[in-house]
Parts: C-alpha cells; structure tokens; sequence
C-alpha cells in the first residue's frame, strides 16, 4: 500500500451499488502489471476473470512482452496503446507512484474505467482520472468484487457459508 494512512484519505470511491454498475457495463479488461507466476495476485485474479466471467481480458507487462511470453495461453502487451481494442477498465496492478502515469495511458487509450488493486491507494491517480472523466475504483479486488455481486464468493477462496464478523469454531 502506499505510505498514505487510512486517516489521511480523503478521496471517496463508487458505493457497491456503482461498482456493480461498472462491473455489468465492463466488456474487456486490460491487467497493468500482469505477471506469469501463479503465487502473484494478478494471475490469480486473471484466473479467475478468464474462468468465471464472460469479460474479454489483456496482459499488460512490457518485460513479459518483450520476452514474447504468455500468460494463461495469452498473449502479454508492452502497453495499453498495444490492445487490439479499446478496454473498458484497466485492472492495476502496480506501486501506488505508478499508478498516475497508468491513469495517463487510460486515458489516452479512451478507457472508462480505472480500478487500482486491493491494497493499491494514490489519491493523485484517483484525481486525475476523475478530472478526465474516468470512473475510478481503488484499494478493491475486482475478483472479489465480481464474486460478491454474482454468488461466487467460494470460488474466490471464501466458502464459510457464514457471514458474520464473529470467528467461527
């Protein structure tokens, strides 16, 4: 997370309401910051996007690009101005001090959306984004996010069957 406390934020993101939103009207997404080994949280997250959901996806890493690799059996992009298309979101899987410049190439690219990674907070990126008119996410797992709408929880690694904040036995 970035050095930015709780306490300091003020920047306020969409309601579950909104997110959904963003999540039904979402066509493709580009993952920045795609990586190629399973223990890294965009492959988990690609995982489950590519196996759960009718969402059209794209490696974004230009050293796994330049390497030629793939990721899941697809092809990995040196940038967003590489996609065949246009993505409707740009998943962000990067620094929190990168994430403006990503904003920057979003935008360029006409993406709608910017949803930064759980963990992932830049006040300046979520400002910019807005002031492009980008609808912006942040510090959400978009994997999570989708599960939770759709009754899918279990497949992203939560199968309690409770919901309640009391430890269970």
């Amino acid at each position: 997370m970035s050095s930015e406390t709780t306490s300091q934020r003020t920047w306020t993101g969409p309601t579950a309401r909104e997110r959904l939103n963003i999540l039904r009207s979402t066509k493709s997404i580009a993952i920045v910051g795609a990586s190629d080994k399973p223990a890294r949280a965009s492959y988990f997250v690609a995982t489950y996007l590519l196996s759960s959901t009718d969402y059209t996806i794209y490696f974004v890493n230009p050293l796994l690009a330049e390497k030629g690799a793939k990721i899941l059996g697809h092809k990995v992009y040196a940038s967003l101005a590489d996609l065949p298309e246009v993505p409707d979101m740009v998943n962000i899987f990067r620094r929190a001090e990168d994430t403006p410049a990503i904003v920057e190439e979003a935008h360029k690219v006409g993406a709608k959306t910017v949803w930064l990674q759980l963990g992932i907070w830049s006040e300046e990126a979520a400002k910019l984004a807005e002031s492009y008119g980008l609808k912006v996410v942040m510090d959400r797992c978009v994997k999570i996010e989708h599960a939770r709408f759709h009754g899918g929880l279990n497949l992203a690694g939560f199968n309690t069957g409770v919901i309640s904040s009391k430890r269970q036995p």
